[in-house]
């Protein structure tokens, strides 16, 4: 009977990981082998240089530029998106007033419109957004500058994407307000299959709305919270922080290289300079990275799971 069981569970995990191992696995493989040769991407004869390229790499600026950069996208957008979904999503469910008749636990009025509203960016492409934000962001004619010259704030005009000291923020908050929706729906989703009763017994011992959070909704979200975390953190390392970077700011990666982002510069050395094999070795530095941080996440978050 036993044998029977792991014969099926082979057969049935056999074609998944085949195809994982194929399609995820082997190119990563392959990318290591690449960096460690002159291939340009264009010609199919190459030759091994040993590790040239990351010898180069260790001492390419732009490189360390765009690392610096993901690195603050990795530490920056999951702490700032994660912390405003929790609210939004505390305050769409548990966040409202008690109304008369109704029970003790409620979110604010129209949590459901609220809900539809957060999550509307998913809805739109990436590209589309980047598109939008371009606009609002543009100095002469933007959404933006033209609302504060209406205001009377005319005499600030922040050029925005043009300045290399607030471009990066600014491709920060699109991610921000293009990703905090999914998040919303997310922690909505798991903070509705905490039992109310555990949140009135803990107003009727007298615990106020930031203690219920921290005391009761946090500890049993804390599994969602860290893998919403590791899933932010790999966005914006990956083809978000690329195709918002890519689309909206000038070069791309300008000004002066203040966002260029280590998935832009891969692309840049493999499709535009024809480095493939360097673009490789940046690449491997980038899932590294990834790695590195998905499992410093994992082991400072790991805790002890609650059950109710």
């Amino acid at each position: 009977m036993q044998h029977g069981k792991y014969r099926f569970i082979v057969g049935f995990l056999a074609l998944p990981l085949g195809l994982y191992a194929l399609f995820v696995i082997w190119p990563f493989i392959q990318s290591i082998y690449y960096s460690f040769t002159d291939w340009t991407g264009l010609s199919p004869e190459f030759k091994m240089v040993g590790f040239d390229n990351y010898k180069r790499m260790l001492d390419d600026e732009i490189f360390w530029k765009s690392l610096q950069h993901s690195l603050l996208f990795a530490l920056v957008l999951p702490v700032v998106t994660i912390s405003l979904a929790l609210f939004f999503a505390f305050m769409i469910n548990v966040g409202g007033r008690r109304r008369r008749g109704g029970p003790v636990i409620s979110g604010v009025r129209g949590s459901s419109f609220y809900k539809i509203v957060y999550f509307f960016p998913q809805v739109l492409s990436i590209a589309i957004v980047a598109l939008l934000f371009a606009f609002a962001y543009n100095p002469d004619s933007g959404a933006i500058n033209s609302l504060l010259r209406g205001i009377g704030l005319g005499s600030i005009q922040p050029l925005w994407l043009g300045d290399p000291s607030l471009a990066l923020w600014c491709v920060m908050a699109v991610l921000v307000w293009s990703t905090v929706g999914f998040f919303v729906v997310l922690f909505s989703a798991a903070m509705a299959s905490i039992p109310a009763d555990l949140y009135e017994a803990a107003l009727l011992d007298g615990a106020n709305r930031a203690s219920t959070f921290f005391r009761i909704t946090l500890p049993l979200l804390w599994d969602t919270v860290q893998s919403g975390w590791v899933y932010m953190g790999i966005l914006a390392l990956g083809a978000e922080s690329f195709a918002v970077v890519q689309i909206m700011t000038t070069g791309p990666g300008g000004p002066d290289y203040s966002t260029t982002v280590l998935v832009l510069y891969v692309y840049q050395k493999a499709f535009r300079d024809g480095q493939a094999a360097y673009a490789t070795t940046i690449g491997v530095a980038l899932l590294v990275v990834t790695l590195a941080f998905a499992a410093l996440v994992l082991r400072l978050g790991r805790r002890e799971r609650l059950e109710y």
